[in-house]
């Protein structure tokens, strides 16, 4: 029968019962429920339409016409096709029947090619798609896709009113101009198929267009009149299309009034939109509308947007808003699909929007929501997908989710939210992925949880559950993929031989109590793709069938435990995110295993390895290592380092210190181009630094402290390493003056050259540290790797670093410490006023060398500093009054110089002990001697003085003056010529005056 008077005879049919409808609600709803369905009908005709032959004429035998089989090889002709997807499109007489080609699709009457349907299917993973799974759907999608140009021959196709080439690649070509004379176009895909340039106006030639799709280009417009001419245009999508030119992009797109579908996302649009602004909106029959990750920020804009009451879709994701939900979106009383996500509405969760029973998909993801979720949200009795992670709500769940009997999605993760999960939250019968990660829930975890057998995916990760997990709360769990449950205080209590009744690909139960026994039923899930079981309490050795595990993991962490034994051969699979293996602070013992060239993160850390690194370093070195992170730090490896680094390009962050390395550093280190992060600290390293390290220009650590290594202190550091932010050479033999050079490196925010044997003077051009002259933080934090996928993981730098007489370590702060310490050389000259330039700097050390003169006036401009030791030098004079005005300081050592006078007053200065100010003549607190002793009044008597001639000597006075001198020289001699003796002395004299002082306050 056909279409037309089938699809009339239901127009009329519906229109009667319209007309006996009394609700106006109820009639609108139904037209447009007509008029979509008209449309489907229309830009998709159902099959008997399409198909070259219908079972009623089969015996026809209608082809397709000959001028449009030529036109379709000529059109293959310019086509790229890789996977040979066009095989059929041959010219050989068994194939001449077009119709049957692939993607072609013709009138079954005439014969006239009506279709082209070329589009390649881009892959749509979910939450529970691997990393492995994805990377193979995308290589298959990229090998299909069509490329190369668009022939005119499609010209001669003058009955083609469908046109599909979308997700292709025709690599940066622009929109052919001629495709506007293709006047019977009814529908035309172009989207994501690599496009650029500007989007030809001839478009507006196609005036029976009903489908327009130009979007996820790379295309720009100067202005939109050319869509004034599509007056049957129902679908429009310019996403990506940079319309910013187009400032009345609103007033044409109102020339449209058949419009039902309307797509602009990420098109630039922005706050402002120039007169004349359309009082009435024309194409108020809309239905979708996406206007997300545009420039918008105030809702004032979106007036004509309120007036469209007939919107089922609405998209305002991630612009700029503020402020309030807007109240006027209650007047969209047809909306079944609300997106706010990404914007920063700063209100609660309006009462009115949870009276929209039939909402059925709520994104409020990502603002800065605060206030609780009301029990009122068991209204949306329709809610599919409702997503409220990433905002500020606090309070508790509310039992009436339990209501929500439709709900697949339940995302309200990252907020404040407090109490135990409810047992209605059992009632979720559809429930398919449940996020609560990142908030407060604390109580147990409810047994109703078996109740969800639907569940593929929970997230309870990060809150503050305790308790016991029995084998009962997974027992019809037979469809979860994803159980992310770390950081939790939760106990594990199954049977020795439990075999769970799902076969899962992500378990994060870090933090968990698991042990002491390695958990044997992790060897029954053979579908496992990431792996965490981090300080979960295991002691135990590894199962050996765990290890075959390993060669499907793209993720295991089992760090923080007290596993032993050795560590196997591990194959990782490959995964374009990153494989990771994280098995630090264990008992591990032996040899390094030989790891996959497709590992990028290893750490294995904090063990008791040991050996050579050579067999793991050299391992298949016809393979290009994918290494990004290694960490070996913290082990006994020993021997020397194999010149094998050429195949580790990709390293960012190596950590071998803490080992038992020796000999010198091989050349091809310096292979390491994209090397950030060098520990090779308290090993045995000899010899110079190798001037291959120069080639590592994106180095912003460097920290070879506590080994032998010997010569000056390359300038070429300061020459080529500008990056660099950490430089710790101490406690090594370095000699020779301070290069000027490292003056360039202004990002430097912590120098420690301390216990070495330079001399010389400190260089005045300290000042250049940039970096250290202010207290703002850098502008990125010290992360050698992150990966942000189902199993969150990141690898925080750390440096150990002196600071307030002690060695402490940091991580998550280490961009907030900004230190100098060139203690323990023979440094000479005085201190650089210069230095007190660095008003950032928090800690200066510049103890134990042979620095004269005053201590800067200026020193009270540091004010971030709070540690400064410049004890055991040489320096005079009197304590500058400014260092009263340093507030933050908090460890100030003096001792054993040659200063004088009174202690400035300040609260900061009297609270320390007073042996910091020992071994100079100084009075005042936090010293006994408080400066209010009387001065002694001078003898005023004149005495003459008598010629030395002509006077008899005393030889008795001469040589007992004579004895006087050569003993008082015995005792002082030594201690002028033996610094260490003086200070020891002097520290005596000042011990024993501070208790003589005592006795006599005490008589007293």
């Amino acid at each position: 029968m056909p279409l037309v008077p089938n699809i009339t005879k239901s127009y009329i049919t519906i229109s009667f019962v319209i007309i006996f409808y009394k609700s106006t609600m109820m009639r609108i709803t139904i037209a447009v429920t007509l008029t979509l369905l008209l449309c489907l009908l229309t830009i998709h005709p159902p099959p008997n339409f399409c198909t070259a032959h219908s079972e009623s004429d089969s015996d026809s035998e209608v082809r397709c016409i000959e001028s449009e089989r030529h036109a379709l090889l000529n059109f293959k002709q310019n086509l790229t096709d890789p996977s040979n997807r066009l095989a059929s499109w041959a010219a050989s007489a068994s194939d001449v029947d077009c119709c049957h080609w692939v993607g072609v699709v013709c009138h079954n009457r005439t014969g006239h090619v009506l279709q082209l349907r070329l589009r390649t299917n881009y892959p749509v993973g979910d939450y529970l798609t691997s990393d492995s799974q994805w990377d193979a759907q995308f290589e298959a999608y990229r090998r299909s896709r069509f490329g190369g140009k668009i022939n005119p021959s499609l010209l001669d196709l003058k009955h083609l009113i469908y046109l599909d080439l979308s997700y292709n690649d025709f690599g940066g070509i622009p929109i052919p101009k001629f495709l506007g004379s293709m006047g019977s176009l009814r529908y035309l895909n172009l989207s994501g198929a690599g496009f650029v340039g500007l989007i030809p106006h001839q478009l507006g030639n196609l005036s029976n267009l009903h489908y327009l799709n130009l979007g996820h280009n790379d295309l720009y417009v100067k202005n939109l009149q050319w869509l004034s001419s599509l007056p049957l245009l129902q679908h429009l999508d310019l996403s990506y299309a940079k319309l910013s030119q187009a400032s009345d992009w609103l007033q044409e797109i109102n020339k449209l009034p058949s419009l039902l579908e309307l797509r602009l996302s990420q098109c630039y649009l922005s706050v402002f939109i120039p007169p004349p602004i359309p009082s009435s909106i024309n194409f108020s029959s809309l239905t979708t509308l996406d206007l997300s990750y545009n420039s918008f920020e105030n809702t004032s804009i979106l007036f004509w947007v309120f007036g469209l009451h007939n919107l089922v879709s609405l998209d305002l994701s991630d612009n700029q808003f503020q402020g309030p939900i807007p109240v006027h979106l209650q007047n969209l009383t047809s909306r079944r699909h609300l997106d706010l996500s990404g914007n920063a509405f700063n209100s609660s969760i309006p009462n009115w929007l949870y009276s929209f029973s039939h909402l059925e998909f709520l994104n409020l993801y990502d603002n800065d929501l605060q206030g609780t979720i009301s029990s009122a949200i068991g209204n949306l009795t329709s809610a599919i997908s409702i997503d409220l992670s990433y905002n500020k709500l606090s309070g508790q769940l509310t039992a009436e989710l339990g209501q929500l009997k439709n709900l697949v999605i339940l995302s309200l993760g990252y907020n404040s939210i407090s109490g135990p999960i409810p047992w209605s939250i059992g009632n979720l019968l559809s429930l398919r992925s449940l996020d609560l990660e990142s908030n407060q829930i604390n109580g147990t975890l409810p047994q109703t949880f078996v109740q969800l057998s639907k569940l593929e995916s929970l997230n309870i990760g990060f809150n503050m559950l305790e308790g016991v997990v029995l084998e009962v709360h997974f027992a019809s769990l037979m469809r979860l993929k994803t159980l992310f449950a770390a950081r939790n205080r939760l106990t594990l209590e199954v049977s020795d031989n439990w075999t769970p009744p799902f076969q899962l690909n992500h378990l994060d139960l870090g933090s968990w109590n698991l042990g002491p026994k390695f958990p044997f039923w992790l060897c029954s899930q053979r579908q496992l793709l990431t792996l965490g079981i981090s300080n979960t309490r295991i002691s135990d050795a590894v199962p050996p069938s765990f290890w075959n595990l390993t060669s499907q993991l793209s993720y295991l962490n089992i760090s923080h435990n007290q596993i032993y034994g050795e560590i196997p051969h591990i194959p990782m699979i490959f995964s374009n995110f990153g494989t990771i293996i994280d098995m630090s602070s264990n008992r591990f013992k032996g040899l390094l295993p030989c790891i996959s060239s497709n590992v990028t993160f290893l750490d294995l850390s904090n063990n008791s390895l040991s050996g050579s690194l050579s067999h793991f370093l050299c391992y298949k070195m016809n393979e290009p290592k994918n290494m990004q992170f290694l960490n070996l730090g913290k082990n006994l490896l020993s021997g020397k380092l194999s010149n094998c680094w050429m195949m580790w390009k990709n390293l960012y962050a190596l950590n071998l210190g803490k080992n038992n390395f020796t000999g010198s550093i091989p050349t091809s280190i310096g292979s390491l181009v994209r090397l950030s992060y060098l520990h090779l600290n308290n090993n045995r390293f000899s010899r110079k630094l190798p001037s291959s390290l120069k080639n590592c220009k994106q180095l912003v650590t460097i920290d070879v402290a506590k080994n032998d290594f010997v010569g000056s202190i390359p300038s070429w550091i300061g020459h080529t390493l500008s990056s660099l932010v950490i430089l710790d050479l101490h406690s090594n033999n370095f000699h020779g003056h301070i290069p000027e050079e490292l003056c360039s490196l202004t990002s430097l925010q912590i120098l420690d050259l301390s216990h070495n044997k330079l001399f010389g003077r400190i260089p005045k051009c300290v000042h250049n540290f940039s970096a250290m002259a202010t207290s703002n933080s850098l502008d990125y934090p010290f992360v050698s790797f992150q990966r942000s996928t189902i199993c969150s993981f990141a690898a925080i730098e750390s440096q150990l670093v002196a600071i307030k007489g002690k060695y402490l370590e940091y991580s998550t702060t280490l961009q907030l410490v900004k230190i100098i310490d060139l203690s323990n050389n023979n440094l000479s000259g005085e201190i650089p006023e210069e230095v007190m330039h660095l008003k950032g700097l928090q800690s200066l050390d510049l103890s134990s060398n042979n620095l004269t003169g005053r201590i800067p006036e200026n020193i009270g401009d540091m004010g971030s500093v709070e540690s400064i030791d410049f004890s055991s030098n040489q320096l005079s004079g009197q304590i500058p009054q400014s260092m009263s005005s340093l507030t933050f300081l908090s460890r100030l050592n003096l001792s054993n110089n040659n200063l004088i006078g009174k202690i400035p007053s300040s609260t900061q200065l009297q609270s320390l002990d007073a042996s910091n100010f020992f071994g100079n003549k100084l009075c005042g607190l936090p010293l006994i001697d408080n400066c209010t002793m009387k001065d002694v009044q001078p003898n005023t008597e004149k005495k003459e003085c008598k010629a030395f001639s002509g006077v008899d000597v005393d030889w008795f006075y001469v040589s007992m003056a004579l004895g006087f001198v050569v003993g008082l020289w015995a005792v002082l001699g030594p201690l002028l010529l033996n610094k260490q003796w003086r200070f020891l002395y002097f520290q005596f004299l000042d011990y024993l005056g501070y208790k003589l002082r005592g006795l006599v306050a005490q008589s007293w």
